[in-house]
């Protein structure tokens, strides 16, 4: 069926004053598309606020997955087995991979990748909390892994039916791959439980202090979230962040049973009639104060992705003027062959 949204630059080609009534009647069309379930493509037609939202979402997300590679990566060296660092050094890559898809999605919205970068460095843009907690024992592998990598699973597998075409087909390669890093983590932490008590107490210790932190990835209850009920209404979430903090909840509960290690919370109960696990109040002044940037790793992790990116410079310099060197060798040729 053919796309009925028409491409933005064709709105130039009529005089203002027809802009107003044919921008509202996209708009008709633009909603009706979406709630029939088809994808929207970088060339069509889209409100500026869907397109706004999209690059907020869709370079948070890159920023995170970039970020999110600092506190694995210094576990790579000190993993306890030639086997264990390889697995998380082929983690790490895929985390670098994630990266490059969504920040590759963002681009097809018209923004360049460097400004949002350059937007991550300076503080103005912002990437998952989750990031700027410290890794401090081989047992936060696995909690992350576990905990973070499954919490991220349950908030992008429904990201998959996003209505936007590029950001939706990013996300399957993603989430396969997130599966494989949260059932690594799961291994971990099963591991560390079943061995000496010293090791089962670095598996419970670790999964206390990442637990809170992971229930507070879903983003602020929902009659504190601003941008989620148009977000659903756009099909860009489907998912409120209450519902997915839910259902991450009743998933994980019984596998820390499974494993006998103990939820840090103690108004944990699981609810017959509702037929879901109720828990205690989140303490969402961590989570804005982190937000905020005044986490115990924020300045560490900003600083360490801009003396990263200063370090890249000179990668980056190369492989432009490497590429400048082909394209006139490529023109030459041409006009050779001409």
């Amino acid at each position: 069926m053919e796309n009925p949204l028409c491409p933005s630059s064709v709105l130039s080609a009529f005089p203002d004053v027809f802009l107003k009534r044919m921008e509202m009647d996209l708009l008709q069309r633009f909603e009706a598309y979406v709630a029939s379930e088809k994808k929207i493509e970088p060339k069509d037609w889209m409100p500026d606020a869907y397109r706004k939202t999209l690059i907020r979402q869709i370079s948070q997300h890159a920023h995170s997955e970039i970020v999110g590679m600092l506190p694995e990566g210094n576990w790579i060296s000190r993993a306890p087995s030639l086997k264990r660092k390889a697995i998380l050094m082929a983690k790490v890559q895929d985390e670098a991979g994630h990266g490059l898809y969504l920040y590759s999605a963002c681009e097809t919205l018209g923004v360049q990748r460097d400004d949002t970068i350059a937007d991550l460095h300076s503080g103005k843009a912002k990437y998952s909390s989750i990031f700027n907690y410290p890794t401090l024992t081989w047992a936060d592998m696995g909690a992350v892994g576990w905990l973070v990598d499954g919490a991220a699973i349950m908030n992008q597998v429904p990201l998959c039916k996003c209505s936007y075409g590029p950001y939706a087909r990013a996300m399957v390669r993603v989430c396969k791959e997130e599966s494989f890093h949260q059932r690594q983590g799961f291994q971990i932490m099963m591991t560390l439980a079943q061995g000496t008590e010293d090791q089962k107490a670095m598996a419970q210790d670790a999964l206390n202090r990442w637990w809170w932190p992971s229930i507070m990835m879903f983003g602020p209850p929902d009659d504190n979230s601003p941008n989620s009920a148009q977000s659903m209404a756009w099909n860009i979430k489907r998912f409120s962040n209450d519902e997915l903090r839910q259902k991450f909840i009743d998933l994980t509960v019984p596998q820390a049973e499974l494993i006998g290690l103990t939820i840090p919370d103690a108004d944990l109960k699981w609810n017959e009639e509702t037929g879901h696990y109720e828990h205690g109040p989140i303490d969402w002044a961590e989570f804005n104060r982190v937000i905020a940037g005044h986490g115990p790793c924020n300045k560490e992790r900003l600083a360490a992705r801009n003396k990263a990116w200063d370090d890249g410079a000179w990668v980056r310099e190369a492989a432009g003027a490497h590429a400048e060197k082909r394209a006139a060798r490529k023109a030459a040729s041409n006009t050779a062959a001409a």
